[in-house]
């Protein structure tokens, strides 16, 4: 997960003073062919020369063996965290053959660019260690896409995130964005591409940090000796781990499902904003494969600014570029007319259409955000409805939220306010925070907004046979506290917050103040 701006980096600033390093025109440690002295990097994370075992020839056929025969990491490490490691993805044959079902896609592009930037290929592992694959990835620090980046450092490399697009989840922009940091941080840390892999995950200031300690102690700086976040000490050894797994298979007793090493998809200029079950159709394909390959759509269809771009599975670029060219260049979304109501805005009408202000403005050649009622505008509209589009954000989400149901609880619905916060929301709900945001596929981080629904899963009450539940108007005496009224009713306070949302919001209760409880009278 990528957890900090790297303006510096981009900039090519030097380091602070004291770091390990400033950035140099550090040559490239490893020509594009290899001679029969393979160059490799010592556990130290440099450049090292080393006769290795993988001199014979490997069959290309499988894009694995081209991101072997491109390995240049000292992986022979003898070290008890890429032990642990390795003796997890061992036992672990289900996860490998997901893996490689999710990467088929994906994994031949990714080895060709690393090759391109004469990069590890032990790089191309990376994906694995960070969301499995998985495009639709989303952590508990908001980073999302197969590379994992976060907001603020997706957009210093130029991945745009807005209501119809999330650049972090597009698999060739995200790609090249991850191998550019990558080279940059190597390059900051003198070619020492495991101190590089470190501040990937935690940052680089957290690596140097970790740097100028051990210098002050008179320690080694390599990234084994370094005292750095948990989750950054297992990064590392989880990408030696596989590197070794793919590399020695057999000698592990796993299997790796082979990928064709071959193009997966062909980019398609779609010329304007297309409906992706139209370009489904165009293809011949499933609308969720199209999705798969174009997971940085959030919606129906791709952004109305463009890129208009799409990826299709590579044999289907032929067809679908002969049935777009006889397809009118209206027809590529559908549009229907609305006539605007009196109280209606742009926001409200967006809203009700699955679309943006912003696209009825470009669609309608309104200028300002002014309308009145009588006013006939075109709104670009899906060919299906929602549910079909199993893989926008909507429709995930509506999945994770029941698919993240704990057990032995009952689901409620709030509707978020100006001012609430998970904090607040989880306290009167008597959860916690990170379980909140889980549920609702959030991180905590995340903003809120005035409306929003989220899903809240509570415990359920024991049943009572002899339960009867009366609605109680309580007026708040002198010395009376949330905890002691919960006390002498037999209920919880985060219940009378619940309750009362609207009177438990300041700090103190008032005398004469009136609340709603709900009592089993029979207690």
């Amino acid at each position: 997960m990528l957890r900090f701006t790297p303006l510096l980096i981009l900039c090519g600033l030097a380091c602070l003073s004291g770091c390990a390093a400033t950035p140099a025109a550090t040559p490239d440690i490893t020509p594009s062919k290899k001679s029969e002295q393979q160059l490799t990097v010592s556990d130290t994370g440099q450049p090292s020369t080393d006769k290795t075992a993988n001199d014979q020839s490997l069959d290309h056929n499988n894009v694995w063996n081209r991101i072997i025969d491109a390995y240049r990491l000292n992986i022979d490490i003898d070290n008890p965290r890429i032990t642990s490691q390795l003796n997890w993805y061992k036992s672990h044959q289900s996860y490998l053959d997901r893996v490689a079902d999710r990467g088929v896609r994906y994994l031949h592009f990714i080895a060709e660019q690393i090759e391109v930037r004469e990069i590890p290929g032990e790089i191309a592992l990376l994906p694995i260690v960070e969301s499995a694959f998985d495009p639709f990835a989303y952590s508990h620090g908001r980073a999302s896409g197969v590379w994992q980046f976060i907001p603020s450092t997706g957009r210093d490399f130029g991945l745009q995130q807005d209501w119809w697009h999330d650049g972090r989840r597009d698999i060739r922009a995200s790609t090249e964005a991850a191998l550019r940091y990558l080279h940059a941080l190597q390059r900051e840390f003198k070619g020492d591409w495991l101190l590089a892999l470190a501040a990937y995950n935690s940052g680089a200031g957290t690596v140097r940090k970790a740097i100028r300690k051990n210098r002050k102690k008179g320690k080694p700086t390599d990234f084994w000796s370094l005292s750095l976040p948990r989750e950054t000490r297992a990064y590392v050894p989880k990408l030696i781990a596989l590197a070794k797994l793919l590399r020695d298979a057999e000698q592990y007793g796993v299997t790796i499902k082979p990928v064709a090493n071959q193009p997966y998809f062909a980019i398609v200029d779609t010329g304007g904003q297309i409906d992706l079950s139209q370009a489904a159709e165009l293809a011949d394909t499933d609308l969720e494969e199209i999705y798969k390959l174009n997971p940085e759509y959030n919606r129906w269809a791709t952004h109305p600014q463009g890129p208009h771009e799409l990826l299709i599975p590579y044999q289907k670029k032929a067809v679908f570029d002969q049935q777009l060219a006889a397809l009118p260049a209206n027809s590529r979304v559908k549009w229907q007319r609305y006539k605007v109501k009196p109280g209606d805005n742009l926001l409200t009408i967006a809203r009700r259409f699955h679309t943006t202000p912003n696209a009825l403005k470009q669609s309608n050649s309104l200028r300002g955000n002014i309308i009145h009622a009588g006013d006939q505008l075109l709104i670009p509209s899906a060919f299906k409805g929602q549910q079909a589009y199993s893989h926008s954000a909507p429709q995930r989400l509506a999945r994770l939220k029941t698919a993240r149901q704990p057990s032995n609880t009952q689901k409620s619905e709030y509707s978020v306010r100006s001012g609430d916060s998970f904090w607040q929301i989880a306290r009167n709900h008597d959860v916690k925070v990170s379980e909140l945001a889980r549920w609702n596929g959030m991180a905590p981080g995340d903003p809120l907004k005035a409306g929003q629904k989220l899903v809240i899963w509570s415990k359920k009450a024991k049943p009572s046979q002899r339960e009867v539940i009366r609605k109680v108007n309580y007026k708040v005496r002198n010395g009376d506290s949330l905890a002691r009224i919960a006390q002498k009713f037999g209920v919880r306070v985060s219940d009378i917050r619940r309750w009362n949302s609207n009177k438990t919001n300041n700090k103190y209760l008032q005398p004469g103040q009136r609340l709603t409880l709900y009592i089993d009278v029979t207690r």
